[in-house]
């Protein structure tokens, strides 16, 4: 049987001479490939090759492949999950729910269900699969196989027993994790790993483009694992950069991708910062009120480091009990991550050796922070929103499965920039509420 060869590309998979990446997944029968198409659709070859462009097509093409272990049944679902109960519901977002289930042998799943009546579901369905599929690290949650029957598009994920970040940090305090601190250390290693790994370890290079504290899962021994590649993006060894529509969450978006979609990996740093920083503190970057006042907790951050003071952000319930050194070194990191110039912002692979150090008691200097790096997060963000011509927010939920970006006016982001809107109104991390940040420094 001839074989055709694929080229996967940010925009999709192209038929090439080369064979850059073959998205392979053994658990399919017939030799099937599992491609992305840039519009969307879903390719198999096999005897048959069979294209999928649309949500009508779903349950017609994609149900009909023949498939082994790796594909579910409805009826396995249903039962795992007991018909998709109430009560065994552990996340909902924009596109659907997250189900905990239990197979016939014991097993534990976590079940994603995308509305396939969604344009959005059915792209997020693809991508998540494709992307997925072509990773294998202890560090992202790993993918058990999918259920295409009748209207359904469901992906099947290792169950993660102690749920989200987000949850065990700043959840209902029913939810709430004690994360003590070599526990949080541990954590913010263990998804610098998995970066790491997305960057510059992987034969693809991935940008996550939405990594927050609800994308991250903890194991029954809060192990760190990063999970919802539905957004998620391919960058070619030849480019630095791609371009590309905005999708992401307000207050983790990078400023040079929030306002202009350009998007590299230095991107993702960014948002690695602002979960160091959430883990660190214990509190939600997007949910933060001092002295009554809602703003970014790192533009907080920034207004603190100025004064000396960035271990007032430390979480009070760590006590006494956690290394102030270590504790400042993060800190530092995690506003040298978020730094409004990407070029400025050090590599995951330096981050993750400046973690593993400090979480085995050998701190290294960040000689790559000076005075000129602090500086130009006012001067570079500053510009950046002067530059701004289709500024966006994106609204999302405690237990989002994505997130929604939505276009402002000017008028609207600098409204937004003087007042102090509810969290997930205001422009995406990229004014870092310029105004705010000065008046308080020059009170101080």
């Amino acid at each position: 049987m001839m074989m055709e060869l694929w080229r996967f590309t940010s925009n999709g998979w192209e038929r090439g001479q080369m064979l850059q990446r073959c998205i392979w997944t053994s658990n399919i029968s017939n030799f099937c490939y599992i491609k992305l198409h840039s519009k969307g659709g879903f390719y198999c070859s096999q005897r048959r090759q069979r294209a999928l462009c649309g949500s009508h097509y779903w349950d017609r093409e994609l149900g009909g492949l023949q498939l082994q272990t790796g594909m579910f049944t409805l009826r396995q679902i249903k039962a795992a999950t007991k018909n998709f109960s109430p009560e065994n519901k552990i996340g909902e977002g924009g596109f659907g729910s997250v189900y905990k289930g239990v197979l016939s042998d014991g097993s534990l799943i976590a079940v994603k269900q995308l509305s396939s009546k969604s344009k959005q579901g059915n792209r997020e369905f693809v991508n998540e699969i494709g992307m997925i599929s072509a990773l294998n690290h202890p560090n992202l949650v790993k993918l058990f196989g999918c259920c295409t029957e009748g209207n359904q598009l469901l992906v099947i994920y290792e169950y993660m027993e102690n749920n989200s970040l987000a949850q065990a940090l700043f959840g209902p305090e029913v939810n709430r994790l004690s994360l003590d601190w070599p526990t949080r250390k541990r954590i913010c290693l263990d998804i610098a790993r998995g970066m790491a790994y997305l960057h510059e370890e992987s034969r693809i290079r991935i940008v996550h483009r939405d990594i927050k504290a609800t994308n991250i899962l903890l194991d029954k021994d809060l192990n760190a694992k990063i999970s919802d590649f539905g957004l998620a993006k391919l960058i070619e060894e030849e480019n630095t950069h791609i371009s590309t529509r905005i999708a992401g969450t307000a207050g983790y978006m990078a400023p040079e991708y929030a306002m202009r979609g350009y998007l590299t990996d230095k991107a993702h740093v960014y948002s690695f910062g602002v979960v160091m920083l959430e883990i660190v503190s214990g509190k939600s970057n997007t949910n933060f009120k001092p002295k009554g006042e809602s703003v970014y907790l790192l533009d907080w951050a920034y207004v603190l480091q100025e004064r000396g003071n960035l271990l007032e952000l430390v979480d009070p319930n760590l006590g006494t009990n956690y290394s102030p050194d270590e504790a400042l070194q993060m800190l530092e990191l995690t506003v040298s991550c978020a730094n409004p110039s990407p070029t400025l912002r050090p590599t995951m692979s330096t981050v993750m050796s400046i973690l593993d150090g400090i979480t085995h008691g050998q701190m290294q200097p960040l000689t790559f922070i000076t005075s000129s790096t602090r500086d130009i997060r006012f001067i570079s963000s500053e510009r950046r929103h002067k530059e701004s011509e289709t500024p966006t927010i994106s609204t999302d939920g405690p237990w989002s499965i994505s997130s929604i970006s939505l276009p402002m006016s000017k008028a609207e982001v600098s409204h937004s920039a003087i007042e102090t809107p509810h969290p997930f109104e205001k422009v995406s991390t990229t004014s870092f509420s310029q105004t705010f940040l000065y008046k308080k420094l020059q009170m101080n």
